[in-house]
């Protein structure tokens, strides 16, 4: 079975080095620019432009693709008829969890306040500490929007402050949806882009939630109208809100979410680690293995499911 990997030092030890081989792989590595020429039956893709992932999924034949990411809707309409594609649901869903569980702690005591007082050069006063709220998430009432991987494991992070929690998934009917999101202290966003979920956070959706609730997106920004959203934001439905994600991104510096005071912003580094490479190569390996021994490798999408 000949793969295409991307031309990285963690991804070339599975050819080198022997405790991290892959026994009966060919393995070729491509670069921007270069992809190895013939056939191979698997791409893993991973740091490629558009111009060589366009290349990579024409090689000939090709038979699956794994893409190292959890979101699919930037390949999903360009996998060739007959081409399996995998994703990489838990290379990062740890990581988005945990980045979200610091979102949710960030705006419960105020640390963007203290920041920009921080940059001001203002010691914090009895008033700045009031408005900021200073509130725990002990008890809280989390609605999880997206109950998916990455779901259960903000649920397990979340299990020492006793939440209340629930999930919304596409089996949760309107009604009850709209019960969670009427009593919620924090709305995760952890759906993945579909033609059904772009634009579902709207001025209706908003208006559910309970006033002065935090709204956490760690999915992908257009779930979000971000006109609805700023509205919400200046008349207080919300209190606030943590963005991984945005639509566009990377957000243009005109764009007025940056100055909304109660907005923490990140640029879509929720999975970023530092070994993140190094898991990335390990998985794939895992994956190869699994293929090699007969076994279905985990993350096959199927029919773009919803979530």
């Amino acid at each position: 079975m000949r793969v295409l990997l991307p031309d990285l030092p963690e991804f070339r030890a599975l050819r080198t080095t022997s405790e991290r081989s892959v026994p009966g792989c060919d393995l070729a590595y491509y670069v921007d620019g270069h992809v190895p020429d013939g056939e191979a039956t698997g791409v893993v893709l991973w740091f490629a432009s558009a111009e060589t992932r366009d290349r990579l999924l024409a090689t000939p034949g090709l038979k699956w693709v794994l893409t190292l990411t959890a979101g699919i809707d930037h390949i999903r309409n360009l996998i060739p008829p007959g081409v399996q594609l995998y994703n990489a649901n838990r290379l990062h869903e740890r990581a988005v969890a945990v980045h979200a569980l610091a979102g949710m702690l960030t705006a419960a005591r105020g640390f963007h306040r203290f920041r920009d007082a921080q940059a001001r050069r203002e010691w914090a006063s009895p008033k700045t500490i009031s408005e900021s709220g200073l509130v725990s998430l002990d008890r809280a009432r989390v609605v999880l929007w997206g109950f998916g991987h990455i779901g259960r494991n903000l649920e397990d992070l979340l299990r020492p402050f006793d939440v209340f929690l629930n999930g919304i998934s596409s089996a949760t009917t309107d009604s009850e949806r709209d019960e969670f999101l009427e009593t919620a202290d924090f709305v995760v966003l952890l759906l993945p882009s579909t033609p059904d979920t772009v634009g579902i956070v709207n001025a209706d959706i908003l208006g559910r939630i309970r006033r002065g609730a935090w709204l956490v997106n760690v999915g992908r920004g257009n779930l979000i109208v971000r006109d609805d959203l700023i509205a919400a934001l200046h008349s207080g439905q919300l209190s606030g809100a943590v963005l991984d994600v945005t639509d566009p991104e990377p957000l243009p510096q005109d764009d007025p979410l940056w100055a909304e005071e109660n907005v923490v912003i990140t640029p879509h580094i929720a999975s970023t680690t530092t070994d993140l490479v190094y898991r990335g190569a390990s998985l794939t390996r895992d994956f190869l293995i699994d293929f090699q021994q007969g076994r279905e490798p985990e993350g096959l999408v199927e029919s773009w499911r919803k979530y």
